[in-house]
C-alpha cells in the first residue's frame, strides 16, 4: 500500500472519529421483548470477553485489492463494517472502498445510519446529494483526485465515474453498521413487490411502465 492511500486512510479514520454518532439504531428493528429467557438481538452486537480478544479481532486485510466492477452498474462496493470487522462493534465508524469501472455508477442510494465522507483515490467523479422535501434540492461536484465530500446522513446520494479511465475513492462512515438502501432496488425490486397500483400512482405513469420495471434485475453493488 502507497503513501498516498495510507495518508487517505488515516484521514478518514480522522473523520470518522469526528462524525461518530453511534449509539443510535445499529439495525432496521430492535422490538423490544417481555421474555428475557427467549434469545435476543440486541442494538448492536453481543460483546465478546474483553480477556479473550486478539489482535484478528481488530483487523481487517484486503482493501488494497480492486472489486469486480463486471456488472451492469459497473461499480463494486468493499465495506469493512462490523461484519467484517469485529472490533468496531460499539465504536460508531466503518470504512468502503468503492471501485467505478469508466462510467460506472454507484446508483443513488442512502445510508440511514451514517454519514459519508469520501476521498477520490484515482479517476473523476461526478458526485450529488438531494435534500429533503419539500425543497428537494440537488448539490453536485464533480471531484477528482485528492478531492473529498461529505453526503448527510439518511440523504439520497451517488457517483459517477466520467472519466474514460478507472476510478477508486474510500469512505469513512460515521455507523459501525450504516446500512444500505438503493432506491431503484427497494422501489422496484422489493421482495415481495410494492402493488403496481401504488407506484403507478407515486410516479404517475402507466402500470406497464411499472410492470417493466419491476421485471427488470436489480443489480446489488456492496
Amino acid at each position: 500500500m502507497d503513501a498516498w492511500m495510507l495518508a487517505v486512510l488515516a484521514f478518514l479514520a480522522l473523520c470518522s472519529q469526528a462524525l461518530a454518532s453511534d449509539p443510535s439504531p445499529l439495525q432496521d428493528l430492535c422490538v423490544a421483548i417481555k421474555d428475557t429467557e427467549t434469545p435476543v438481538f440486541v442494538n448492536g452486537k453481543f460483546c465478546k470477553n474483553p480477556n479473550y480478544t486478539t489482535a484478528d479481532d481488530f483487523f481487517f486485510s484486503g482493501l488494497d485489492n480492486p472489486g469486480n466492477t463486471s456488472n451492469p452498474v459497473g461499480s463494486k462496493v468493499t465495506p469493512v463494517n462490523v461484519m467484517q470487522l469485529p472490533g468496531l462493534n460499539t465504536l460508531g465508524v466503518s470504512l468502503v472502498r468503492i471501485d467505478y469501472a469508466p462510467y460506472g455508477l454507484n446508483p443513488p442510494h442512502t445510508h440511514p445510519r451514517a454519514t459519508e465522507v469520501l476521498v477520490v483515490l484515482e479517476g473523476t467523479l461526478y458526485v450529488g446529494f438531494v435534500t429533503s422535501n419539500p425543497e428537494n434540492r440537488l448539490i453536485t461536484k464533480t471531484l477528482n483526485k485528492g478531492d473529498v465530500f461529505v453526503f448527510p446522513v439518511g440523504l439520497i446520494h451517488f457517483q459517477f465515474n466520467v472519466g474514460h479511465t478507472n476510478a477508486v475513492a474510500f469512505a469513512g462512515l460515521s455507523s459501525q453498521n450504516p446500512g444500505t438502501i438503493t432506491i431503484a432496488n427497494a422501489v422496484f425490486g422489493s421482495k415481495p413487490p410494492i402493488k403496481d397500483d401504488v407506484l403507478a400512482k407515486a410516479f404517475q405513469v402507466d402500470k406497464k411502465v411499472i410492470d417493466y420495471l419491476q421485471a427488470q434485475f436489480w443489480m446489488d453493488n456492496n
